[in-house]
């Protein structure tokens, strides 16, 4: 891959800000930066590792029948689908393409008393600690030959441990860090503590005297700096995966369903759920072909699971991308939702961001619509932005940046 460098000698500054204007700050929860995580969480033998490898397609976790199967958790990623990428590289038919990718993180099963200790609880909450966005999985097929650690399948107990335990872990970190500013400020005097004290008994109420995650606090940005000193497990957003049988998933139907659905509308409201089968993806993996796959779909009336999975993922992290795109190569580039155009243009090279002068953009869907780049342009599309335009999922953007020794360079690929 490289880059083309049109020169021109002329002076371009776009004008300045006006007086009183002042740029937009977005604080979100969680870590600041592209390359995040969503993490795999749920009890043992639930389908933990049997998904991420069917979602990975690899073979890299162990899925065996017994607790603990997987102790060092598996990391890998996976390509993100979207058809606007499939487009663009259909059309530029490029010498190199490369996708989004979500990085995806196989943890070992939770147990209840996890956050104590049990099982080898402590290690695998740093785990997930060490996340930036949960799958919560759990478990609705029945098979003798694959034993469940609570005794008996019932998903919504399961659920409601897991969410324990991540609250109890919360609980223990948080009453560390509270007790050591409340003895320096309360009793020590430190007066520059103020607002961290506010803060921490606002997350106190909602964490230990209420019991609820995080995340379902009323925050502001003052908060949320404080926050994300912490990085507490229950901030981070949750996506809950329902693993059927087979035959459940081709027919639609579990009786577990409506009561997962009302515990979560009751417990975290909002949150998404996806039912998926293990048994039915991991069938389609071991087909040999995407002829085969497809046959044995439109034969079931029934479809994967995966794309919206991963889809949704992204999403959950905050994430988005916008495209380069030429005959050298088509690309997504990951930014967090409501990067700038600097800042995006920084993410493909330093020096763009440093010398930035313009982000010249095109919708997807004007792109589409139009056929080509100048008749975009001929239908007034084409846009130059400045410096505090927020760049926009799917944007399709070139920058101009200034190259030194007053000379303007164009970045295309």
């Amino acid at each position: 891959m490289y880059y083309k460098l049109y020169f021109s000698y002329i002076s371009a500054k776009m004008p300045p800000k006006k007086k009183g204007e002042e740029e937009e700050k977005v604080v979100l929860i969680g870590r600041m930066g592209t390359n995040l995580k969503c993490g795999i969480v749920g009890l043992p033998n639930v389908g933990k590792s049997t998904f991420f490898n069917v979602i990975t397609k690899t073979s890299i976790a162990a899925a065996e029948n017994f607790p603990f199967c997987t102790i060092d958790p598996n990391e890998s990623r996976v390509p993100v689908p979207d058809e606007r990428f499939d487009f663009l590289c259909e059309h530029h038919k490029p010498a190199s393409k490369v996708p989004a990718f979500l990085n995806i993180t196989d943890i070992a099963g939770l147990v209840k008393g996890a956050s104590e200790g049990q099982g080898l609880g402590n290690a695998f909450l740093s785990h997930i600690k060490a996340c930036d966005a949960m799958f919560h999985l759990c478990r609705t097929f029945e098979d003798p030959d694959i034993t469940h650690v609570e005794g008996e399948v019932d998903p919504v107990r399961d659920l409601d441990i897991i969410n324990e335990e991540l609250r109890l872990k919360d609980q223990e970190g948080f009453d560390k860090v509270f007790e050591e500013v409340e003895r320096k400020y309360v009793r020590g005097g430190e007066k520059k503590l103020k607002n961290d004290y506010d803060i921490l008994c606002k997350i106190k109420k909602v964490l230990v005297d209420e019991k609820r995650h995080i995340r379902f606090g009323d925050w502001n940005a003052a908060d949320i700096e404080v926050l994300n000193k912490h990085l507490f497990i229950t901030a981070k957003p949750m996506i809950y995966l329902v693993n059927l049988s087979e035959k459940d998933y081709i027919r639609k139907k579990n009786k577990w369903l409506p009561k997962i659905k009302e515990y979560v509308d009751k417990n975290d409201p909002g949150a998404m759920i996806i039912p998926f089968s293990g048994a039915f993806e991991q069938k389609l993996a071991e087909m040999a072909s995407d002829e085969e796959r497809k046959a044995y779909q439109e034969e079931q009336k029934c479809n994967s699971n995966l794309d919206k999975i991963i889809v949704q993922g992204y999403k959950a992290l905050g994430l988005q991308y916008f495209f380069t795109a030429g005959a050298d190569e088509v690309k997504a580039w990951t930014i967090q939702k409501g990067t700038k155009a600097p800042q995006a243009a920084g993410r493909i090279h330093t020096d763009f961001e440093k010398g930035f002068i313009m982000a010249e953009t095109m919708k997807f869907a004007d792109f589409k619509e139009a056929g080509s780049e100048s008749a975009c342009k001929a239908n007034g599309k084409y846009r130059q932005q400045g410096k505090n335009y927020t760049v926009e999922d799917g944007d399709i953007i070139f920058f101009k940046f200034n190259a030194g020794a007053g000379l303007t360079a164009k970045k295309k690929m």
